[in-house]
């Protein structure tokens, strides 16, 4: 059979392999590290939300362990003053506490060296609770000064629930580092 023409088969054509220009198999870009995808910045935003809320957490921990501690101190003072009546026993406990709470609410600002009128002073502007008629640089205050010093029998004269009411609207105050840099 002749070769006939038709239109819907074609000849075969015998191309070689070189014969075609291809390009090579081109992989995809690398992928990169830089921007991170949504997920690692939500684990980010996570990590930094749980530090942040250990931190304050941990902070206002310590804080109320802080006033904890000050408040049961203050309440044994107070049992100790009501079982022996030692004025000068409670001004020396009192001033301790007061000191101590001094140091552990202002920690960087030089308290420890006050002494006197100075001392007195502090307190009085430090503290946000004041009471018109009671301060610490009145006769009731001044019993801090000279007190705790004097030998367990001596007599003195100043109101001791007073100075309990006093060293405790200091203690129970809120303090900020902002009163102290008033001064």
């Amino acid at each position: 059979m002749p070769d006939t023409f038709n239109p819907g088969m074609q000849q075969p054509v015998n191309i070689q392999p070189g014969d075609i220009p291809l390009r090579d198999i081109h992989l995809p870009e690398p992928i990169s590290w830089w921007p991170p995808a949504p997920g690692w910045w939500l684990t980010l935003a996570a990590i930094i939300m749980l530090i942040a809320i250990f931190i304050i957490t941990r902070k206002i921990y310590h804080s109320r362990q802080l006033n904890r501690d000050i408040g049961s101190e203050l309440q044994h003072i107070r049992q100790q003053y009501q079982q022996n009546a030692n004025k000068p026993q409670l001004a020396r406990d009192l001033s301790i506490l007061l000191r101590r709470a001094n140091i552990s609410y202002y920690p960087e600002s030089n308290i420890a060296g006050l002494t006197g009128e100075q001392w007195l002073q502090h307190l009085d502007r430090t503290n946000d609770r004041p009471r018109a008629d009671l301060t610490f640089q009145s006769k009731t205050g001044h019993a801090l000064l000279s007190a705790p010093y004097l030998p367990d029998n001596a007599e003195l004269d100043f109101d001791a629930d007073k100075l309990i009411s006093l060293c405790e609207s200091w203690l129970t105050s809120r303090h900020s580092k902002a009163q102290v840099a008033a001064r």
